[in-house]
């Protein structure tokens, strides 16, 4: 592997919420994460939104580990078990362009706040007009860094997981959540007004995505409340109903440990109907774990949802390739 520059910011990390301070040249952070970026998975992924897939897919870049650590990730094998391989810039840069050119509509980087430093450098070298980057994070960016990925930023697609600091605290860890995700999410929608081309393809702008947790239902309403009077018209909505209580070595007991009901996935639909938000997203209502991503394998998703591109453990793949196929 290339030396590449250390950017001084790893030395100290203040880059999300956390703000742990720790010199990430010496030891990972909370997140998991050195001062490399470390990356699990990329390709074409067919099932986000679809102002996101348009008709080449979005071209999904999964980097290793996470700034929130939700104690029920479907993707808990790179967000907290550390899957994923280091990479240098040339191949970083090798692996995005290669999702330009097999005809992805954006640049659809998942969960990167933790790489900001080394990102802000990379991009501009990946900035055109006709390709959007677009990024997918927890939503709880501090301020500063928040600063470093406004010029290379097209879409951004932040998470909302709770405004209440008891539902922060007790499912996702962090009680000071709602207090930086919240200013956060309205300088992004501040910053990126909505864009999108004649086919319905977002090209600019702002896609809250806010997962609905079984038996916490007001903590959706609060959520859509806030946003019918603060983001409407401004920024565009996803109602997440594929709460999946993982059991894993990293999550033995999760909670909530059930799915949604259909009763209250019921109420959530009242609830778009109660505040006027029938503009946006939300999933159909399903049960079971059989659609939860395997990174172990060389697509982690469904074929017909995916096309693999490049995999930590192979590296570049060729073609697509089926998602019951593994080593």
């Amino acid at each position: 592997m290339k030396n590449t520059p250390t950017p001084a910011d790893y030395r100290e990390c203040r880059l999300c919420g956390r703000n742990c301070g720790t010199d990430r040249t010496r030891a990972e952070a909370r997140c998991g994460a050195s001062h490399r970026i470390s990356l699990a998975w990329a390709g074409l992924h067919f099932g986000e939104e679809p102002p996101l897939v348009g008709t080449g897919g979005s071209g999904t870049l999964f980097f290793s580990g996470c700034t929130l650590g939700c104690p029920f990730c479907q993707n808990y094998q790179i967000s907290r078990e550390g899957m994923g391989r280091e990479m240098d810039d040339e191949e970083f840069l090798s692996v995005a362009r290669r999702l330009k050119a097999a005809g992805a509509e954006n640049l659809n980087l998942v969960t990167p706040s933790h790489f900001i430093p080394t990102l802000s450098r990379l991009l501009p070298q990946l900035r055109e007009d006709d390709f959007p980057i677009v990024w997918n994070s927890s939503g709880q960016e501090t301020r500063e860094a928040l600063k470093q990925v406004f010029p290379h930023v097209d879409i951004f697609l932040p998470d909302l997981k709770t405004l209440d600091s008891r539902v922060a605290g007790e499912y996702y860890l962090f009680r000071k959540y709602p207090g930086i995700a919240e200013p956060a999410l309205r300088e992004m929608a501040e910053h990126r007004p909505l864009v999108l081309d004649h086919e319905g393809v977002l090209k600019k702008g702002v896609l809250i995505r806010h997962l609905i947790l079984p038996g916490e239902l007001d903590s959706t309403e609060q959520v859509l409340k806030w946003f019918s009077t603060v983001m409407k018209g401004k920024a565009m909505l996803s109602l997440m109903s594929q709460y999946t209580p993982v059991v894993s070595a990293a999550y033995p007991d999760p909670r909530p440990g059930r799915y949604l009901s259909e009763s209250e996935y019921d109420r959530v639909l009242d609830m778009l109907h109660r505040y006027d938000l029938e503009d946006g997203f939300i999933q159909e209502w399903i049960t079971g774990s059989d659609w939860l991503p395997d990174f172990n394998r060389i697509n982690p998703f469904s074929s017909e949802l995916s096309r693999v591109l490049w995999h930590w453990r192979d590296g570049f793949v060729d073609g697509s390739v089926p998602d019951q196929e593994s080593s």
